[in-house]
């Protein structure tokens, strides 16, 4: 049974270690995930390329935004999904403006 816990173990520590290591989300099939849950978008820093759909999902019972200080803003009801295409010059920090200690940063990628 020693056995069996200690390679549980291992795989266990070795997939944090491969989380942890993983700075920015990446895109799937186009689309960077991000999910808003207990006042934090996760994950806060994300890197997509110009084109790609970057999607939040509001798993928390109130509104939140996805508000860029003189620029665009995305408002994500409770309980659901809204949607913002990455455009170049979309290397920006951002913020809830209904939580404004929640923030995010997206990184536009070369």
């Amino acid at each position: 049974m020693s056995g069996g816990l200690l390679n549980r173990r291992q795989v266990l520590v070795t997939g944090a270690a491969v989380l942890a290591g993983a700075r920015f989300a990446r895109a799937h099939n186009g689309t960077v995930h991000v999910t808003i849950e207990k006042l934090a978008f996760q994950p806060a820093e994300i890197e997509v390329k110009a084109g790609e759909m970057i999607e939040w999902t509001n798993k928390d019972p109130f509104a939140h935004t996805a508000t860029v200080k003189g620029g665009w803003e995305v408002v994500i009801p409770p309980g659901k999904v809204a949607t913002h295409v990455a455009s170049p010059d979309d290397t920006v920090d951002y913020y809830c403006r209904f939580h404004p200690n929640m923030k995010g940063r997206i990184k536009i990628a070369s």
